[in-house]
């Protein structure tokens, strides 16, 4: 069997995916053609060239106008339901974290009520159908600053359900300092949601001290520029807390120049515990399969490694436990059934 093939068959979960981010040409053309006026091309082949980033910043204004296709809770709902749908029949993930951004929905007139629901009713939907576990991180457009932080901490605080695990917070770095935000993370760690905040994507590794120190985090989106710092490194690598790794995301939005450049390496040997993701995968042509094999590469992985690198997502998550050990098992009995020895670890 191939590295491909392998991958391909193997029970993932991934932990740093965006909700919108994650509408595939598909979802979007048909989202497109039910909101005309808004300036996203219906047709797949152009959305194909509109989906060719120059750099972060143009990342940001494309991902913004998809953003303005979501308009409805019926929107929503699609949107949830068929991206489980890709996940599930086309990565063949069990379990996934989305991170979700409700302050924008709600400033294009849906109401928070409408918004909980409708995701709700998509999850549920599609552990029934596919047999995904979705969990939801509700995160604070960086960019939109105080206002959103608190719409946003509202909403995870007065609209909870027990699917909500996480805190973040993500878009533009530069410009949008942590140390704002740290009583909105205080909150919501108080509250028992989980700080997950992006830092070292698009600025050094002072964002990610910033983040740990002011914010809690407990998982760090990407990363990046942690390499830049051995004493971050060793800090990492000490506590323990993990870094959410989107190789060829990275690459999209120059956050680093080449693959043979990526820091991922750099990490694993200094001890840093990772997961792979794809963070908005059809944007970035990517899938999390195809990360997996970016990132078999980088670490020089067969494909015992490549299973240690999908249970260590299922480790990092924050699934329930009879949710972790389920998953665990099946990437034991999926590994066992390729061939591979027995002596991978157990949950």
């Amino acid at each position: 069997m191939s590295l491909t093939s392998f991958i391909a068959g193997l029970p993932k979960a991934e932990l740093h995916v965006h909700h919108v981010g994650s509408a595939s040409p598909r979802i979007v053309s048909e989202l497109a053609a039910r909101h005309p006026g808004a300036g996203v091309p219906a047709d797949l082949e152009a959305l194909r060239e509109f989906f060719t980033f120059r750099d972060f910043a143009h990342f940001i204004d494309v991902y913004l106008s998809v953003v303005d296709l979501v308009r409805t809770p019926e929107d929503v709902r699609l949107l949830t339901y068929e991206v489980a749908r890709e996940m599930a029949e086309g990565q063949n993930l069990r379990y996934a974290e989305l991170t979700c951004t409700p302050y924008t929905s709600v400033l294009r007139g849906i109401a928070i009520e409408a918004y909980t629901e409708a995701i709700e009713d998509a999850r549920v939907a599609a552990e029934r159908d596919f047999g995904l576990v979705m969990r939801w991180i509700y995160d604070i457009p960086g960019e939109s600053g105080i206002p959103a932080a608190d719409a946003t901490l509202e909403y995870a605080l007065e609209h909870r359900t027990d699917a909500l695990v996480g805190f973040g917070l993500g878009g533009p770095e530069i410009g949008v300092p942590r140390a704002q935000f740290e009583e909105h993370f205080t909150a919501a760690r108080a509250a028992g949601l989980r700080s997950v905040p992006h830092a070292g994507e698009t600025t050094g590794p002072e964002t990610v001290w910033e983040s740990l120190r002011l914010l809690g985090a407990e998982r760090i989106g990407h990363g990046v520029s942690a390499a830049q710092d051995p004493e971050l490194l060793a800090h990492l690598a000490d506590t323990g807390v993990v870094l959410e790794v989107c190789p060829t995301s990275n690459i999209a939005t120059r956050a680093v120049d080449r693959i043979e450049d990526h820091p991922l390496r750099a990490f694993v040997d200094a001890g840093v515990r990772v997961t792979i993701n794809s963070d908005d995968p059809p944007m970035f042509a990517t899938t999390l399969n195809h990360d997996h094999e970016v990132a078999a590469g980088l670490l020089d992985l067969d494909e015992h490694g490549v299973a240690e690198l999908a249970r260590a997502a299922v480790e990092a998550s924050f699934a329930p436990d009879e949710v972790k050990s389920r998953i665990g098992a099946e990437i034991d009995a999926y590994a066992a059934g390729t061939g591979l020895s027995e002596d991978l670890p157990t949950a």
